[in-house]
């Protein structure tokens, strides 16, 4: 080992991982737990906590994996992983698998996985590459060039359809942008026109998403249909109470009465069982987690490392909220998993990716120069 090595070594982010290894581990707990059902002989178990421990070990050895190199040569991959990326997404109507009536699944027989997942990464790489190439606010030439890389994989995911996955590759590359800041005159036409756009979206949506709309905010307008998610999610959180109804004894999670239980609705299984003590705690890790990448984009040496760093932020900031609000009722029901805790295998894959790509920005914070 290196001098070099050994001072990359001791500073890695122990207490990054220490908060990872927290929220993934509650993560399984919680799917050992929505992954049963009570029937008249006991309980019965579904495989997705034994699925998730798979997926957590892969997903940690692509973290190692991703910070023992200078995140700097994930420049000359950003353009081609997109390419990549696109042409995986092309192939999803083509020949993607079926699953509650959307396409977004490509299956190779062993495996299968999302490239949606995939997409919110390569755009990533590709939008901190952009952004980082000069420094001042970003005109509108900057701001055109940028949104121009991200939409096409945006908008092939939104057609999938799954909304859920397509906004959250615009949100982060918005809050990339809002990072970098924006121009006064661009900033002040998009604080009048954004607001008079977005209302118009309403038009080009499919009637199951405006019927989520509408089910906010009056859920109990169809109780046993479009309503009925966030009403069991409710009555799942509330009936915790304050210290939870204890490990395995949740009454909408082990009688099948809340759905997709171990993927969406997956924290509301939480709440139920570990009340709002509980809820707290897993709020404050969350917290301190996007503290620490925070701190990551804020301390990096250079500009490329400081943008990734802020684009991995921004990419768990969203799902963290947009999850946590639709689990509670005051956002839409659009699909989006909480990072770590809900099931899912490229999902998981990709959060310990973008999870080894902060710790070799703040490992090597001390390497380069400041630029």
């Amino acid at each position: 080992m290196t001098p070099v090595d050994r001072r990359l070594f001791t500073h890695i982010n122990w207490p990054l991982l220490l908060v990872l290894g927290c929220l993934f581990g509650i993560g399984v707990l919680n799917l050992y737990s929505a992954s049963g059902f009570r029937m008249g002989d006991g309980v019965s178990l579904n495989p997705y906590y034994q699925k998730q421990c798979i997926w957590g070990v892969a997903g940690f050895i692509c973290m190692v994996a991703l910070t023992f190199f200078d995140y700097r040569y994930l420049k000359h991959i950003a353009w081609p992983l997109l390419a990549v990326t696109i042409v995986l997404l092309a192939l999803v109507p083509v020949m993607g698998k079926t699953v509650y009536g959307a396409k977004r699944w490509l299956d190779f027989g062993l495996f299968s996985f999302q490239p949606s997942e995939f997409a919110k990464f390569a755009t990533l790489l590709v939008g901190a590459l952009m952004l980082s190439k000069d420094s001042g606010r970003l005109g509108w030439l900057g701001l055109f060039g940028v949104l121009a890389a991200a939409l096409p994989p945006a908008a092939m995911v939104i057609v999938q359809p799954d909304l859920g996955s397509g906004l959250n590759i615009l949100l982060l590359l918005c809050g990339m942008i809002l990072y970098r800041g924006l121009a006064g005159r661009v900033f002040k036409v998009l604080l009048l026109v954004v607001p008079i756009v977005i209302p118009c979206g309403w038009f080009f949506l499919k009637p199951y998403q405006k019927l989520r709309i509408l089910t906010l905010f009056n859920p109990e307008r169809d109780p046993l249909g479009s309503g009925y998610h966030i009403i069991q999610s409710q009555i799942a959180i509330g009936s915790g109470q304050m210290w939870g109804k204890g490990f395995l004894e949740g009454t909408q999670s082990q009688l099948r009465f809340l759905p997709e239980k171990h993927t969406d609705f997956a924290v509301a299984v939480f709440a139920e069982e570990w009340g709002f003590v509980g809820g707290v705690v897993l709020v404050a890790l969350f917290c301190i987690f996007l503290y620490m990448l925070a701190c990551t984009a804020r301390d990096a040496k250079d500009r490329f490392g400081s943008f990734l760093a802020a684009g991995v932020f921004f990419y768990f900031f969203w799902q963290i909220l947009i999850n946590m609000g639709m689990v509670l009722g005051i956002m839409p029901v659009v699909g989006i998993p909480l990072p770590f805790i809900s099931y899912g295998g490229s999902a998981t894959i990709v959060n310990f990716c973008l999870i080894g790509i902060a710790l070799n920005v703040s490992m090597r914070r001390f390497v380069f120069k400041k630029t």
